[in-house]
């Protein structure tokens, strides 16, 4: 069990690194606070399928996306970075277009059977006016992409050196 613990532990860093340094080189926000839980998931849950990481994608699309437009239709030029006043307008607004983005999120996720929990961090994210442009959208999907395409890659070239380590098999 523990080397279970210390290998989840060093293989979510080692898929959190390659978007580190896309986002170090890009100056572009590669590196977001909900991807820390879908690199943890995929490190934890190393033998995941095709359509599981399909579904990781498509959820964090369908958060950006739904923050996307509860931020623009409830709470365009707010932003929560710092303490919004108590009983203002600004504060109403960030709190309306969050509760509609995790609405919306939960319900696009559960329509298409994508459910991924850190997508409604996504969705929060967005919503509440960190990342809020269409271009830091499409960034923080293309990120999700490159850690899931990594972690296949990464997945792929460990069977392959596992399975040819094994002696007896033949490949079908």
């Amino acid at each position: 069990m523990r080397r279970h613990r210390v290998g989840t532990s060093l293989y979510a860093g080692v898929l959190f690194v390659v978007l580190g340094i896309l986002a170090w080189v890009t100056g572009q926000p590669f590196i977001f606070p909900s991807l820390g839980p879908s690199a943890f998931m995929l490190a934890f849950q190393r033998d995941r399928d095709r359509t599981g990481l399909v579904r990781v994608v498509v959820s964090h699309l369908i958060g950006g996306l739904a923050g996307l437009v509860a931020y623009v239709l409830l709470a365009t030029g707010v932003s929560l970075v710092a303490d919004p006043a108590a009983f203002s307008m600004a504060g109403l607004r960030l709190v309306a277009s969050a509760t509609l983005s995790l609405v919306v999120t939960s319900w696009g996720m559960i329509a298409t059977d994508t459910v991924h929990a850190p997508a409604c961090a996504t969705t929060l994210i967005v919503s509440l006016g960190l990342l809020s442009t269409p271009r830091q959208v499409a960034t923080i999907v293309a990120g999700v992409g490159v850690l899931v395409a990594f972690y296949a890659l990464v997945l792929s070239a460990y069977h392959r050196a596992t399975d040819s380590a094994r002696p007896g098999l033949v490949d079908g």
